[in-house]
């Protein structure tokens, strides 16, 4: 990055935090945080929240519901200080039980919404959740729209993401690989905008060479405004055994790019849901962190389990 670029990514960054305070410059907390940045709820109340899958109106409820009183129970059992909460498409377009969660516990959860990026007004609907209700964000899944993902990098979106920048908002993104480019695009255009990539960008490893694909990802380290999750090893490990070992390389390289510094911890599902979504234990989650990788340091792992998303988001510590 050259300093004139550097200069301008620094100034609109600055800039774009104006509605949420300091996200992504807020001082690291004094006391060791363990943050899971990328956790699902959904209601029991079916009645109150329904079910409103916007791809499959035919989705049934799963037997469990990730309910909020579920995760606090198992935060508290494993000593999880924060989750960012990630709208579930269960509820499809309709965040208001993860903004009802929010406000029960606004100091230990940070929250990003859905909203439909191919609704003509969706700039307006970032708005209103931001400014109304108090969410950081919003995730998008391209990753749904595979051969119809032109609303990527479509002219009319650039209106979202200069709200975005406006808000101090920032975006996660459920994404495959091939879709990386489109991204990359507006991420370059829009440097006030903090983004991050869920799971790796889903990068097909029992491809016979994942390495094209993966370059995809790793050109978006030369952009301060992405982060990236550590997060799905187990459905990206094509032996499925715990602790994913054929993932470490390629966890690897996305390190040596990023730095620590820009990577971030999450497991997807509280309690019991878990099992049912056939993931491994919080236990085993936090230990791929904490012991099986092999290559992260003592700083980088209470980077990656906290510290990033603590100034990320900016939350507050006790």
């Amino acid at each position: 990055m050259d300093r004139r670029t550097f200069l301008q990514t620094t100034t609109r960054s600055a800039a774009a935090l104006g509605t949420l305070s300091s996200l992504s410059a807020a001082p690291a907390p004094s006391k060791t945080p363990v943050i899971d940045t990328h956790m699902h709820i959904w209601s029991g109340d079916l009645g109150r929240f329904p079910f409103a899958h916007p791809y499959d109106p035919n989705l049934k409820p799963p037997p469990i519901a990730a309910t909020v009183e579920l995760l606090v129970k198992e935060m508290d059992e494993f000593g999880i200080s924060h989750c960012v909460l990630v709208q579930t498409i269960y509820h499809g377009w309709d965040n208001r039980y993860l903004v009802q969660c929010l406000k029960v516990h606004p100091k230990r959860f940070r929250g990003h919404g859905l909203i439909d990026p191919t609704d003509p007004k969706v700039a307006d609907r970032l708005e209103y959740w931001v400014r109304e209700h108090g969410l950081r964000g919003m995730r998008f899944s391209p990753i749904y729209y595979e051969g119809k993902d032109a609303w990527l990098n479509a002219p009319a979106s650039r209106a979202l993401w200069r709200k975005a920048e406006d808000l101090g908002a920032i975006f996660n993104f459920f994404i495959a690989t091939p879709q990386l480019p489109k991204l990359e695009e507006m991420v370059r255009s829009f440097p006030g905008v903090n983004v991050v990539i869920d799971h790796l960008a889903r990068i097909d490893l029992k491809a016979a060479d994942p390495s094209t694909e993966f370059k995809k990802l790793l050109a978006l380290a030369r952009y301060a405004n992405v982060w990236v999750k550590v997060s799905e090893l187990s459905v990206l490990s094509p032996s499925g055994k715990y602790p994913y070992a054929d993932t470490f390389p390629w966890v690897r390289r996305m390190y040596e790019a990023f730095g620590p510094e820009r990577l971030l911890w999450g497991t997807g599902f509280p309690g019991a849901t878990r099992a049912q979504a056939g993931r491994p234990t919080l236990s085993e989650e936090l230990n791929l962190i904490r012991k099986e990788i092999p290559f992260f340091t003592a700083a980088d792992r209470e980077k990656i389990l906290g510290r990033n998303a603590a100034g990320l988001w900016g939350f507050e510590m006790e």
